[in-house]
């Protein structure tokens, strides 16, 4: 411990000197970091590399593509351009959403279908509006417009189809993808991460009721780790009143798995302890009234199960200083009308817009970012929290930058 030091003429104080302020905890490199890490667009750019472009990650949900012909595309993925589109065989795939010819992106609509044909081209059929190549939704190319009378035999449409990325559906109906084609499957990605949700997310099919996202002036790990601990429970008042509250929530155990992914387990929500609120009828298969349990993938997606909604949010990180959140509520495809009214409620009571906990995680990790820019005197963050694993444990944190120490070659607290 840093003793109290004497100015001449002054009295003793217990701050700390720019010296002292700027010395090394004298901790393990596990239990701290490097504040570069959030701030230096090297370590961004390295990061994009060696993690993001070769992880597996969720991109939208099945129900978001439900007839053949369906796509959804992203702007960015992994600084990629990416669209995924249901086949008229009913199989979803992903393809860079880039033209072969000139680098156009080719599909522009967020979303729709493409049965209804763009001005360009042909009803079925991705068409490049720079100079009308189509390709269907297999990735073929189908069509150049004046072939063989530009290109002879030198190019052909067998040669020019799209880049397909490697597209699998799991884990509750989502649509991992990865960049990387040497990756292994996603099931040794994610390992056994997901047993302990596994009756609630695959027992009947879900269905997404709720789409918002945020463009949020943070690095993206400080976004991740709210989700990673829960020491940040005194931030939200709605967390304070119905859950730390209640027996057992400092016991709550939580749980580390391999290539970086972790766990909070199940506990039980006081609803009724909020001002306004109340007990939540509807659950998920396998999932107890009221209860609660979260499981966060590695590098930047959360499944957060409040029994009767299930929020699951994706990053897409744009620079060391900006990150676009995707936000998804998703209940049961098989609802009525009103349960489904219900779980829109609970869910948009806390994680919507105009919820209770939402804007409070948006708002401190965006004055993080504020207060750690270069040159503002920010050096080291603690993850030294210690209490055998449970709630409070910063194990959630560690556990992630340990698997990006591994990646990256070197620990975060000396990048």
């Amino acid at each position: 411990m840093q003793e109290a030091i004497q100015v001449a003429g002054s009295r003793p104080r217990s701050s700390r000197t720019s010296q002292a302020w700027n010395a090394r905890p004298q901790l393990p490199d596990t239990h701290y970091v490097d504040s570069a890490i959030y701030t230096d667009p090297a370590i961004f750019a390295e990061e994009m590399e060696k993690i993001w472009r070769k992880s597996w990650l969720p991109v939208c949900h099945e129900s978001e593509l439900p007839d053949p012909l369906d796509y959804r595309s992203l702007g960015t993925f992994s600084n990629t351009p990416i669209v995924v589109v249901r086949g008229s065989d009913r199989t979803v795939r992903t393809f860079l959403n880039i033209c072969p010819h000139r680098a156009n992106r080719i599909v522009r609509s967020p979303s729709g279908n493409l049965g209804v044909a763009e001005p360009s081209g042909n009803p079925k059929n991705m068409t490049c509006m720079f100079h009308g190549w189509q390709f269907d939704a297999t990735g073929r190319c189908v069509e150049i417009p004046r072939e063989k009378a530009g290109y002879q035999e030198r190019v052909c449409k067998a040669g020019v189809g799209l880049r397909e990325i490697r597209t699998e559906i799991a884990h509750g109906g989502f649509v991992w993808v990865t960049l990387d084609d040497d990756a292994g499957p996603l099931a040794d990605f994610t390992g056994n991460a997901f047993d302990f949700m596994a009756s609630e997310l695959d027992t009947e099919p879900l269905e997404i009721f709720h789409y918002q996202k945020s463009l949020v002036k943070t690095n993206y790990k400080l976004w991740h780790e709210t989700s990673r601990e829960f020491y940040h429970d005194y931030l939200h008042y709605h967390n304070r009143a119905t859950g730390m509250l209640q027996p057992g929530y400092f016991d709550r155990k939580y749980t580390v798995f391999n290539n970086g992914h972790a766990a909070t387990g199940l506990t039980t929500i006081n609803y009724e302890a909020y001002d306004g609120s109340k007990e939540r009828v509807l659950t998920f298969p396998g999932m107890p009234k009221n209860g609660w349990k979260q499981l966060n993938i590695f590098p930047g997606c959360t499944y957060s199960l409040r029994a009767s909604c299930l929020r699951v949010s994706v990053m897409t990180p744009i620079s060391e200083n900006e990150v676009l959140i995707e936000l998804r509520g998703l209940g049961l495809k098989a609802d009525t009308a009103a349960e489904r009214e219900q779980r829109i409620l609970d869910h948009d009571t806390i994680w919507g817009p105009f919820g209770r906990n939402l804007h409070e995680d948006l708002l401190v990790v965006q004055q993080q970012k504020v207060a750690m820019q270069p040159g503002s005197g920010s050096r080291f963050l603690l993850m030294a929290r210690e209490e055998n694993e449970t709630i409070h444990d910063e194990i959630g944190l560690r556990s992630y930058y340990a698997e990006w120490a591994k990646r990256m070659g070197r620990p975060a607290s000396r990048p």
